[in-house]
């Protein structure tokens, strides 16, 4: 497990509830990983997804990750995407902000597509590393993406995009690993 490849992930959706919602965008930074540490990039990707039902869409979710038809106009298909994830991610340890909520959209998707989940069983998440690294710092009282990249200095001038904020996860994990 420690000389895995770790990939960040962060996904956009079109809602909250697993159940109704799709994703929208997966954006994933592969890290190569030595001996638990984490090393250089090897390659980062965002992939667009048509969603099949925007009828059922929430609208707030759609305006806060800046969803728009002509940047969508040629987005894969739920399969194709998961397809090229499954490839591009086969053996890495999955990280996510939140991983709970990003893991429920990609098993799901993974599930009704077909695609074989080629990722390894393990997956991190930074919200619960951050709270075992920070829990006793005064100055920590959310753990959010946003507050936690405020409070390490981390600049993510396109928060709510899916490779941004994978990349802002990336620096956050590290942050947390030098503390």
């Amino acid at each position: 497990m420690k000389n895995k490849n770790l990939a960040f992930i962060d996904i956009e959706t079109t809602g909250f509830n697993v159940e109704q919602h799709e994703i929208i965008e997966i954006g994933c930074v592969i890290v190569k990983q030595q001996d638990g540490q984490p090393g250089d990039t090897v390659e980062e990707f965002e992939l667009k997804v048509k969603p099949e039902r925007l009828d059922a869409a929430d609208p707030e979710a759609l305006s806060v990750n800046g969803y728009n038809e002509s940047e969508w106009l040629f987005a894969m298909n739920l399969e194709q995407a998961m397809k090229v994830f499954a490839e591009k991610t086969k053996d890495c340890i999955f990280v996510a902000h939140n991983v709970a909520f990003d893991w429920s959209f990609i098993a799901k998707a993974f599930a009704i597509t077909g695609v074989e989940n080629q990722l390894y069983y393990a997956k991190i998440d930074t919200i619960s590393f951050a709270l075992a690294k920070l829990h006793n710092n005064q100055m920590v009282t959310k753990y959010s993406l946003s507050a936690l990249c405020e409070y390490f200095g981390i600049v993510n001038e396109r928060a709510h995009t899916a490779l941004a904020d994978a990349r802002a996860t990336v620096e956050v994990y590290n942050k947390l690993l030098a503390l």
